[in-house]
C-alpha cells in the first residue's frame, strides 16, 4: 500500500477540487482578468514617478518578497526538479518580459491603444496551448476566437491610422512572451497550487531583479507621488502576484484555451479604466468592439474541445 505525504497529497486535493468546480474556476480566471485590466493604467501612474526599468524591477522585487514570505510561512517545499524549466518560462515571460516590454511601450503609447493590441493575447495563448499541451479546441472555438481577434485588430488599426509604431512592436513581442508564460503556468497549475507557480517564478528572478532595481533607482529619477506609489503597489501586488494567483487557478480548472478567451474582455475593461482614471478619450468604435468581443466570449465559453 502506497502512502503519500500530506505535502504531496494536499496540492493534488486542491487541484481535484478546482477541476470539479469549473464555475469557481471561471470566476477565478475572471477575477484575474479584472486585476490585469488595471495594469496599464497603474503602469501609466507608476511612470509618473519612476523610470521604466525602476518600475519593472521594483514591482518584481516587491511581489517576490510577498510571495517568498508566504512560501516560507507555509513551509512549502521546493518544486521538483522537472518543474524548474517550466517555472523559468513563467519567470521570463510573465515576471520579466511582459512587464518590461509593455512598460517601454507605454512611454509613447496610450493605455487604450496598448490595451487593444494586447487584446490579441487570448488567441496567442490558445495557439501556444495547442502546441505545448496538445489541447484541441473545436472548430467553433477557433472561429469565435479568430473573430474576436479580428475585431481587436480592426479597432487597433483604426486607432493607429494604419501604421505600426515602435510601441506596437514592443506590444507584439510582449504578446509572445506572455502567452508562453501563461501556457506554461497553466500547465504547472495542474500539478501545484497556482499561487506557488507565480510565487516560485518571482523568487527565481530575485538574483536578477534586486541588482537591477538598485542600479535603476540610482540612475533613473524618482518622484514619489500618490499616483506613482499607488501605481507601483498595484502592479506589484495586484497584477504581479494576486492577479496571477487566481488566473492560474482558473486556467487549471477550466483549461487554458477557454480561460484565455476571457481575456478578450480585458482590453475593454482597460478602456473604461483609461477614461475613469487617466481621462483618455475614446472613439465610437469602442462600444462596437465591446459588443463584438462579448459575443465571441460567449461562444468560446460554450464551445467544447
Amino acid at each position: 500500500m502506497r502512502v503519500e505525504s500530506s505535502a504531496t497529497a494536499a496540492p493534488r486535493i486542491a487541484v481535484t477540487i478546482e477541476r470539479e468546480r469549473p464555475g469557481l474556476g471561471a470566476l477565478q480566471a475572471a477575477l484575474g482578468v479584472v486585476a490585469f485590466s488595471l495594469t496599464f493604467p497603474a503602469t501609466a501612474w507608476g511612470l509618473e514617478g519612476f523610470g521604466p526599468w525602476s518600475l519593472v524591477a521594483v514591482r518584481s522585487v516587491l511581489a517576490a518578497v510577498i510571495a517568498g514570505a508566504a512560501l516560507l510561512a507555509l513551509r512549502v517545499p521546493l518544486p521538483a526538479r522537472r518543474h524548474w524549466p517550466g517555472l523559468a518560462v513563467v519567470a521570463a515571460g510573465v515576471v520579466l518580459g511582459f512587464p518590461l516590454l509593455t512598460t517601454l511601450a507605454l512611454q509613447t503609447s496610450t493605455t487604450a491603444h496598448a490595451a487593444v493590441v494586447v487584446g490579441l493575447l487570448p488567441l496567442t495563448t490558445a495557439l501556444f496551448s495547442a502546441l505545448r499541451v496538445g489541447s484541441r479546441p473545436s472548430r467553433t472555438f477557433w472561429i469565435a476566437a479568430l473573430a474576436g481577434a479580428a475585431a481587436v485588430v480592426a479597432f487597433t488599426v483604426q486607432q493607429s491610422g494604419g501604421a505600426l509604431t515602435t510601441a506596437d512592436l514592443y506590444l507584439f513581442a510582449a504578446l509572445l512572451v506572455c502567452a508562453a508564460g501563461y501556457t506554461e503556468g497553466g500547465r504547472l497549475a495542474r500539478v501545484m497550487p497556482g499561487w506557488q507557480v507565480i510565487g516560485w517564478a518571482l523568487v527565481l528572478c530575485l538574483p536578477l531583479t534586486v541588482p537591477v532595481a538598485a542600479l535603476a533607482l540610482d540612475q533613473e529619477p524618482v518622484l514619489l507621488t500618490a499616483h506613482s506609489v499607488a501605481g507601483l503597489l498595484w502592479v506589484a501586488v495586484g497584477s504581479q502576484f494576486l492577479g496571477l494567483v487566481v488566473w492560474y487557478r482558473g486556467m487549471a480548472a477550466i483549461g487554458i484555451p477557454k480561460a484565455s478567451q476571457l481575456q478578450l474582455a480585458q482590453p475593454l475593461l482597460t478602456l473604461v479604466w483609461s477614461v475613469l482614471l487617466l481621462g483618455e478619450h475614446l472613439t465610437v468604435a469602442a462600444p462596437l468592439t465591446a459588443a463584438a468581443v462579448l459575443v465571441c466570449i460567449a461562444v468560446t465559453q460554450r464551445a467544447r474541445g
